[in-house]
């Protein structure tokens, strides 16, 4: 297959391919054993990779984002997802749950502080982690901002991105009752925990498709099939996160808090043509926190592979001063 210009720019902003130099199964509370594993410099300047979903998990590629020889690269698949056991379990598995992870393997492994990377939840979860151990973290480098609020549930899941992908919003919405799309979150959540198997995967099928729809500019997915394991731990956690609105005390919890950030370098790499998480709440974010950085990717939507979106990441990573 011929490679795109989309691939070539890609794969030019990144550094080289790099393998592990440490894999290991971490237990922690509630019944869950995470996968973790660490590659690049054991010396060089810790780094925690927090992937988006929630129920994503973790990929060779987002190794790709740091020079080998200055980062320590730590990453995890979070509770429920990827290599992490046991698979698509809803069990234990809250936002607090997983601040509470992320510090219990920075104590494992014998970390002070380190910078915390984060793409879409990757990046709500770096701010509430961030926030809640400030004394931790020497920066936070985020991509694709999402702030846990309703105001960006109802744009993605109500209609408002559909405006942008009407065929594929059309098979999303409409594979539920008409009496039902009031709330396509809890429609497609009570589905996801049904008894039946095939159901379960069938409509996580149409969750995780319904996004793969809208994470890419060019919008070269029209024919996504999401694998089904796959979307079956993507797809029932993310909708656990989002029906319960995160488990955050308030509506808009992150920017209230926003201010115990102060002193930690903030850098903000946004899409201005992201559908699922609008550059609005990137700009709200930049504007409370005083100090951050933010680059707006005028050609770029969601997804981490967006050439432009990989070359400032990288880019922020390189020149990185802690």
């Amino acid at each position: 297959m011929r490679e795109s210009d989309h691939d070539r720019a890609s794969r030019h902003a990144l550094h080289p391919p790099i393998e592990p130099y440490g894999k290991f199964r971490l237990e922690v509370p509630g019944g869950h054993e995470l996968y973790v594993e660490e590659c690049g410099n054991p010396e060089g300047i810790p780094v925690v990779v927090l992937h988006g979903g929630p129920g994503g998990g973790c990929s060779p590629g987002m190794r790709r984002f740091f020079n080998p020889d200055v980062y320590r690269i730590v990453l995890f698949d979070q509770r429920g997802c990827g290599r992490s056991r046991p698979h698509s379990s809803l069990r234990n598995n809250t936002t607090w749950d997983l601040v509470a992870d992320i510090e219990l393997i920075r104590e494992e492994l014998g970390i002070d502080q380190w910078v915390v990377f984060g793409g879409s939840w990757g990046a709500t979860l770096s701010l509430v982690y961030g926030i809640s151990h400030p004394e931790r973290c020497l920066a936070l480098v985020l991509r694709g901002v999402f702030l846990m609020t309703r105001r960006e549930l109802d744009w993605f899941y109500g209609g408002g991105a559909g405006l942008f992908r009407p065929e594929a919003w059309k098979k999303f919405a409409h594979a539920i009752p008409e009496d039902e799309r009031g709330d396509l979150i809890a429609a497609y959540h009570r589905r996801l925990n049904s008894n039946d198997v095939m159901e379960q995967t069938r409509f996580a099928r149409l969750w995780a498709g319904w996004e793969a729809q809208c994470a890419t500019l060019r919008h070269g997915n029209e024919g996504y099939g999401p694998d089904g394991a796959y979307a079956r731990a993507f797809s029932r956690i993310e909708s656990h996160y989002f029906v319960n609105a995160g488990w955050l005390e308030t509506d808009g919890w992150i920017l209230d808090n926003v201010e115990r950030l102060k002193g930690v370098q903030g850098h903000i790499v946004q899409g201005s043509y992201d559908l699922i998480c609008p550059p609005v709440s990137a700009w709200a974010l930049h504007r409370a926190w005083p100090g951050s950085k933010l680059r707006m990717i005028q050609d770029g939507g969601h997804a981490l592979s967006e050439p432009g979106i990989a070359q400032a990441l990288v880019e922020v990573m390189d020149g990185l001063r802690v």
